[in-house]
């Protein structure tokens, strides 16, 4: 297996100046600004927060951890 250097020598690459500067012209344009990349993402998907459900379904699980461990440490003091 040869090895083969992933830096070109800058003596023998194109489009670069003395000290390995770029000269205007050789690099593309830059990007152009992001707005119109895609679609308005609230007219598509609006937020509204936490659905009714999970959010029900989480408070539910929470007051059911609270209430075992009230109930534990009222257990324990008797």
């Amino acid at each position: 297996m040869t090895y083969v250097n992933p830096d070109p020598d800058p003596d023998r690459t194109t489009g670069l100046e003395a000290g390995g500067g770029v000269p205007p012209g050789e690099t593309p344009p830059a990007e152009s600004s992001m707005p119109e990349a895609g679609p308005y993402e609230l007219s598509h998907n609006p937020a509204k927060g936490w659905a009714k459900g999970p959010l029900t379904a989480i408070l539910a699980v929470v007051a059911f951890i609270a209430a075992f461990f009230l109930v534990y440490a009222i257990i324990l003091l008797i």
